[in-house]
């Protein structure tokens, strides 16, 4: 095409532009129609298939098309190290359980402190007892008596093999001492009744002779058993083991025992005996002690299901006893730490039961019921002491020399 001479110019522009009626003539026909259609639907389908590939992306299952059982480790792996499943959290949305048969139960706030009178700490005061009607005014004449608040202590009971009025003395006093107006009544009492066919005699001479000691201590640590896991609950703090023929003890024995904060804890036990109008103060429980290495050796000498009965003659150990290196002149907060303890009278932090620690019915280290509890207790890590100066006083069991073998009676 040749350019008009004197070059382009807008009237010779003009010239060459086909009229707007054939301009829109060449616009409207399909065939132009159809491509323009043609070229929107493929940019449409593209920008949709774009964004899909970006989301699907997200949500892809890598790895081979096998379920996950049964890939191999290295099939696990490529399909982990693809996994980008979304996880939406709100911490602020909490759970409502509504059914009635479910309980919560929290440990954490349970504590066992010097302070736990001010902290609102309960004790539960377990007692054994078997033909034990005839100690039970005294006894709970001196529990009334105890200074920590009644409404935070809980008592419990098991009657074994009595052939006495034990269980109802015991529930009478019970229903006594509950009736009170004053601050005297306790928050709670249990009663467990549990027979264990030990027939063993409540005399002296048999009760405290050589051979009825292994099978007198297993029957005596199945009814400790028994009681603290029927009568032990969530909210307890502490548990004090206390027999129910004690003459004598203070009445803020709870508080000054828990002043020293031990996992176990036991006094000194004594008792009076009268002869000739002097009162002679006897030494009682010998079944507190310090190990020593004879008491070592000849326990490694003996069968393993052998139950070592301390204080007899047959089983001369050497042991360092409490009741021998104490006296209630001098300062009550004395320590010394132990490796047996007698059942009299016993302050135990509740998580030390908790924890497994009981009362084997069966030979531990060839110590049997509280020697085998204190023996398992050090054994898990827990402190047993003893306060050789701070008394409490057992009645006088008018024990004959013969059973003695040859130990001192005071």
């Amino acid at each position: 095409m040749l350019l008009p001479k004197g070059g382009v110019t807008w009237k010779s522009a003009k010239a060459r532009i086909p009229p707007s009626r054939a301009i829109i003539h060449y616009l409207t026909r399909s065939r132009l129609l159809v491509y323009i259609g043609a070229a929107v639907v493929f940019i449409i389908l593209w920008s949709g298939l774009s964004k899909s590939s970006s989301k699907m992306n997200k949500y892809y299952c890598w790895g081979p098309a096998k379920p996950p059982i049964d890939m191999d480790p290295n099939e696990q792996a490529r399909w982990h190290a693809h996994m980008q499943t979304p996880v939406l959290f709100n911490h602020h949305a909490p759970i409502e359980v509504e059914s009635q048969t479910i309980q919560r139960v929290d440990l954490n706030p349970i504590m066992s402190t010097p302070r736990a009178a001010a902290n609102k700490e309960r004790v539960l005061i377990l007692t054994p007892l078997k033909n034990a009607a005839y100690f039970l005014n005294k006894y709970f004449d001196l529990l009334s008596d105890l200074t920590y608040p009644h409404n935070l202590i809980d008592l419990a009971f098991l009657v074994s093999d009595s052939t006495d009025d034990t269980l109802a003395v015991l529930s009478s006093e019970l229903d006594r001492v509950q009736k009170r107006t004053d601050k005297v009544p306790f928050h709670s009492a249990m009663i467990v009744e549990k027979d264990f066919g030990v027939t063993l005699s409540m005399d002296i001479t048999e009760r405290h002779a050589f051979k009825a000691q292994g099978p007198r201590r297993k029957a005596i640590a199945k009814a400790r058993n028994y009681l603290l896991y029927t009568a032990l609950k969530p909210e307890h703090s502490w548990v004090y083991w206390r027999d129910v023929d004690i003459q004598d003890s203070p009445s803020k024995i709870l508080e000054d025992f828990m002043d020293h904060n031990k996992d176990i804890l036991v006094p000194n036990i004594w008792f009076h005996r009268y002869e000739n109008g002097r009162d002679i103060e006897g030494k009682f429980d010998y079944n507190s002690w310090q190990e020593t290495d004879q008491g070592r050796k000849l326990a490694a000498t003996l069968d393993k299901d052998t139950i070592l009965a301390e204080g007899y003659k047959e089983y001369f150990t050497g042991r360092e006893y409490l009741a021998k290196i104490g006296d209630w002149r001098n300062n009550k907060d004395d320590e010394v730490e132990l490796d047996g303890i007698g059942g009299v009278n016993i302050l135990v932090k509740a998580d030390v039961h908790r924890s497994g620690i009981n009362f084997p019915c069966y030979a531990f280290e060839n110590q049997a019921e509280t020697e085998g509890f204190a023996k398992m207790a050090k054994r898990a890590g827990y402190k047993v002491v003893g306060l050789p100066n701070y008394v409490v006083w057992h009645i006088d069991t008018d024990e004959k020399r013969g059973n003695l073998g040859g130990r001192p009676a005071y």
